[in-house]
C-alpha cells in the first residue's frame, strides 16, 4: 500500500523512493547493494527523527489528523481481550462515530469507548468520520452508568474534529447530549482514564474526556475548535488555519502547561503512524501504570480529585 506522505516530509519520502528503487533493482539484478541500502534507510532514519523532533503546530495538526494513525478500532484489538459491544442509546439508535463496549484490559474488565473516524470510504461514512450524533453521546452515559453500577474502570479514547453540526443532530439535542455525558464523566464513581490519540474536537472531545487522568499523544492535538475554524472567525479565512494553530495553544507541551492534560505519551519516531504496534503498546503500559495508581482512590476520592482537576483548568501556567 501506497504510504501517504505530509508536505514537510518530501525530502523523506524523495529519499525512500530512491531506496525502493535501488532495492528493487538490486534484487533484479543480482547486484549485491546492501551497505548502500543500509546506509540510506539509516540516513531516512535520521531525516525522520530530526523532522519530528521541531514540529510547528500546524504540522503537528497535519500528523494528528494523519489516515495511518491508529484508530480507536486498533486499540482495542491490541490492547482489549474479549470485547463485546454494546450498541444504541436506548432512546433513538445507533450511532457507530463512538464504539463502546465491554472487555479485559491486561486481566482487568473494564468498560473502553472512543472515537473512531474510519480508514477507508465506506468505514468513514459508517463511522461519520468519528462525528458523533446525540445517539453517540447517550451510549456513552449509558456505559458510564453500567461502568460504575458493576465497579468497572472506564477507558476513553478521543481522536474526533468535533460533534456532528447537522440539523438532524440539533433537533435531537446535541448540546443537552454532550452536556450530560460530560456531566455523567465528572459524577463517575469509578476511574476513568481518557487518551487524545488524534485530534481532541471542542465540545465532542470533552463529552468522553471527563476524566481522572487525561492523556495525550505526543503528537496529538486538543482543542476548544479546529483550527480552520478559528481562522474563519478571527479572519474571515479559513485557509489562515496555520496562523491560528501557532497562536491557539493546541499541542501536548502547551497542553501540559496549562494542566489541560496530564500526561505526553512519547511516539515512535516518525509519529505513531510509523510503528503503530509499539504505539498500541505503549499505550497500554501507560494506561496499566495509571490504573494501579488510582486502585486506592475510593468513589468519593475520586470524584473529588476529578473536581479539583478540572477547576484548577485556567489557574495552572498563567503566573
Amino acid at each position: 500500500m501506497m504510504r501517504h506522505y505530509l508536505e514537510f516530509e518530501r525530502p523523506i519520502a524523495d529519499l525512500e523512493a530512491k531506496i525502493e528503487e535501488l532495492s528493487n533493482l538490486s534484487e533484479s539484478g543480482g547486484t549485491d547493494m546492501g551497505p548502500e541500502l543500509d546506509a540510506l534507510r539509516s540516513r531516512a532514519h535520521v531525516m525522520r527523527k530530526e523532522a519530528y523532533s521541531k514540529l510547528e503546530p500546524w504540522q503537528k495538526t497535519q500528523v494528528a489528523r494523519h489516515p495511518e494513525r491508529p484508530h480507536f478500532v486498533d486499540y482495542i484489538d491490541g490492547l482489549i481481550e474479549d470485547f463485546v459491544e454494546l450498541r444504541g442509546d436506548r432512546k433513538f439508535g445507533d450511532d457507530q462515530a463512538i464504539i463502546g463496549g465491554l472487555g479485559r484490559f491486561r486481566g482487568q474488565s473494564v468498560v473502553v469507548m472512543g472515537h473512531e473516524k474510519g480508514h477507508d470510504t465506506t468505514t468513514r461514512l459508517k463511522h461519520n468520520f468519528g462525528m458523533a450524533r446525540p445517539e453517540g453521546y447517550r451510549k456513552a452515559v449509558r456505559l458510564m452508568d453500567m461502568a460504575e453500577q458493576f465497579g468497572l474502570p472506564v477507558l476513553t479514547f478521543v481522536d474526533t474534529a468535533g460533534a456532528y453540526p447537522g440539523i438532524g443532530a440539533e433537533e435531537r439535542g446535541q448540546a443537552e447530549a454532550i452536556a450530560r455525558s460530560t456531566e455523567r464523566g465528572l459524577t463517575l464513581k469509578v476511574p476513568m482514564i481518557t487518551t487524545v490519540t488524534g485530534e481532541g474536537g471542542s465540545g465532542g472531545a470533552i463529552a468522553i474526556a471527563a476524566a481522572n487522568r487525561v492523556l495525550i499523544l505526543e503528537h496529538s492535538i486538543y482543542s476548544v475548535i479546529s483550527p480552520e475554524g478559528a481562522a474563519s472567525i478571527l479572519w474571515k479565512d479559513g485557509a489562515r488555519a496555520k496562523d491560528a494553530a501557532d497562536r491557539m495553544k493546541i499541542t501536548a507541551p502547551d497542553l501540559l502547561k496549562f494542566g489541560i492534560v496530564d500526561r505526553i505519551i512519547e511516539e515512535p519516531a516518525g509519529g505513531a503512524h510509523s510503528d503503530p504496534e509499539l504505539m498500541i503498546r505503549t499505550v497500554g503500559n501507560v494506561l496499566e501504570e495509571e490504573l494501579k495508581a488510582m486502585s486506592f482512590l475510593n468513589a468519593d476520592e475520586l470524584v473529588a480529585q476529578r473536581a479539583e482537576r478540572f477547576y484548577a483548568i485556567g489557574k495552572i501556567g498563567l503566573s
